[in-house]
């Protein structure tokens, strides 16, 4: 027995880098036992600098696994350990692997070290469920693991062992290098993500299609280096599709949007089931036509939307701008939360604003930003929920604005609980506005005020005209400044004000599909596909029509709930 475990842990006793005679020719997925000796895996926590990459992650990961309800988590690729020990600490069940005996026994004594004793294997991920037990809610394979993959089949096989071990709602988290760019455009980094030791260099010896060969230089003079295969970013993306998983979401150093600036690293998080029934008793309506809030969040969660609206409608708001003094998108989505804001009362400490259909929540940080207060953000698509929380938390308001997945036709709060209920161009996207306006009145405290704008019909229009304003939205109708009128005071609010602007939504339309249009090359590269861009262009075009004969209307919107 002693024999036999010697033998499978040899490269517990190797002191150099296992390669052939020509290194660059070593391209085959075993090769990564003979690469982490370890001398070199003494080193990895200098080149990681643990204290370095908890402050560029941030909560990123801990908040994708709380935000969907996750406890049991597998560490596939643990290394030296830090996200088993991260997780452990915030309080998920990790289990910690990896297929180099010299990592897991390194993590094994940095958990030790922090007063924490790992749950640790061995486990090579193309075996992976004959090595462990049970199935987890996330699978976590970060660090650009993956591409110690050398060939297609194991690669393949290593996802069916990652789905298989997943419980039928888990999630996987995956992470690589941008190799698009290394082989495109050549190696540059910002050098502020995943690798942080600010004495250790990290770059290319070579790189083409099938070989990245890094290059790790320590301050000692010592120099290691990693085999790695270069994959390319929707590859990765069609691979994680094809193994099953139902919806794919990459993000670009822990942002959704990376069109302005090329990131280092992609974080692909797939999950296993997309079924979100259970939530708001969703799913089929009588006659089998799709509930319009699955049809909401499919759309918002979809990479082509995403895409598209953090590029061109700037990725901090989701709303319509005011265009007098500007033809900037961004600028001018300021200027409408700048005019909203200015028609609410002073603010205290413990004020509170609730934000329905919030988007990426960019409404809240300029509002809590120049008035405090507390706020929560309530939206639909759990991409912009991600998105909305990392903010939150780099930009210094985790303390004031929580995020709330779920719809505003049932609302998760309690009753009378908020001062202010907000909300920009989303009640649109319902088709029961009268269960929204009943809830925001229910959650209103007494004297509470609802502020909001909505792109909504004429109170004179044609329905027939807008026909296919509807069906881009599958609706049968839109509001209009009659309908908000007389359904919030036939509940018993009173009417403040409609304020009509409503010449800034043909603006705003016109401008967003100039925008998309000359940025579509842009955006296709970025991962929105052409029947995305297509259609949207067109939808865009019917927008700006039915502006053009009167049909539509939009304007800041006040009621007040009676004390």
């Amino acid at each position: 027995m002693a024999d036999a475990a010697k033998v499978q842990n040899f490269e517990l006793d190797l002191d150099e880098q296992a390669y052939g005679e020509d290194p660059l020719a070593d391209r085959e997925t075993d090769l990564y036992r003979g690469e982490y000796v370890m001398s070199f895996v003494e080193k990895w926590d200098e080149l990681i600098d643990w204290r370095g990459r908890a402050e560029s992650e941030g909560q990123f990961f801990i908040d994708i696994l709380r935000a969907r309800g996750k406890e049991t988590v597998l560490d596939v690729a643990a290394g030296t350990g830090f996200h088993s020990v991260r997780l452990t600490e915030a309080g998920f069940n990790v289990t910690t692997a990896d297929g180099s005996a010299a990592m897991v026994a390194k993590a094994f004594e940095n958990g030790q070290a922090r007063g924490l004793i790992l749950k640790t294997v061995q486990a090579d991920w193309r075996w992976l469920n004959r090595d462990i037990q049970g199935k987890y809610d996330a699978i976590i394979c970060l660090g650009n693991s993956f591409t110690h993959l050398h060939e297609e089949h194991d690669r393949r096989r290593a996802l069916a062992e990652f789905y298989a071990a997943l419980k039928h709602d888990g999630i996987l988290i995956l992470d690589q290098r941008n190799y698009d760019a290394m082989l495109d455009h050549g190696f540059t980094t910002k050098h502020k993500f995943y690798y942080c030791g600010d004495r250790v260099t990290a770059e290319p010896e070579h790189v083409d299609e099938g070989l990245c060969r890094m290059k790790y230089s320590f301050p000692d003079g010592s120099d290691y280096t990693l085999n790695m295969c270069p994959i390319r970013k929707n590859y990765v993306r069609r691979l994680l599709t094809e193994a099953g998983f139902a919806r794919v979401r990459t993000y670009g150093d822990f942002q959704e949007t990376y069109a302005e600036d090329e990131p280092d690293f992609f974080i692909h998080v797939a999950e296993k089931s997309t079924l979100h029934v259970a939530r708001w008793g969703g799913g089929a309506r009588d006659g089998g036509e799709a509930d319009v809030r699955d049809v909401a969040e499919d759309y918002y969660d979809s990479e082509s939307a995403d895409t598209f609206y953090s590029t061109v409608w700037g990725g901090q708001d989701l709303h319509v701008g005011c265009y007098e003094q500007t033809k900037d998108i961004k600028e001018a989505s300021d200027v409408t939360v700048d005019r909203m804001i200015a028609k609410l009362p002073a603010f205290s400490d413990g004020t509170r604003v609730l934000d329905i259909g919030a988007g990426y929540g960019g409404a809240m940080r300029r509002l809590v930003g120049q008035r405090g207060g507390q706020a929560t953000c309530l939206n639909i698509s759990e991409v912009q929920n991600d998105t909305n929380r990392h903010r939150n938390r780099t930009q210094g308001f985790a303390d004031t604005i929580r995020v709330v997945h779920g719809v505003f036709e049932d609302i998760p709060e309690p009753d009378a609980s908020y001062d202010i209920v907000w909300s920009q161009d989303a009640i649109l996207h319902s088709d029961q506005r009268h269960a929204v306006l009943g809830e925001v009145r229910r959650v209103l405290k007494p004297g509470g005020l609802f502020v909001f704008t909505d792109p909504m019909q004429a109170d004179d229009a044609d329905p027939a005209a807008l026909q296919p304003v509807y069906d881009r939205l599958q609706l049968a109708s839109l509001g209009s400044f009659r309908f908000y009128r007389e359904a919030a005071e036939a509940l018993g609010f009173e009417t403040v004000e409609q304020e009509d602007l409503t010449h800034n939504l043909r603006a705003h339309y016109a401008r967003v599909r100039e925008d998309m249009l000359a940025n579509y090359d842009k955006l296709r590269e970025s991962g929105a596909s052409a029947e995305y861009l297509d259609k949207m262009a067109v939808g865009l075009e019917h927008w700006v029509k039915a502006a053009d004969a009167g049909n539509l209307a939009w304007g800041i919107q006040v009621f007040r709930k009676p004390d």
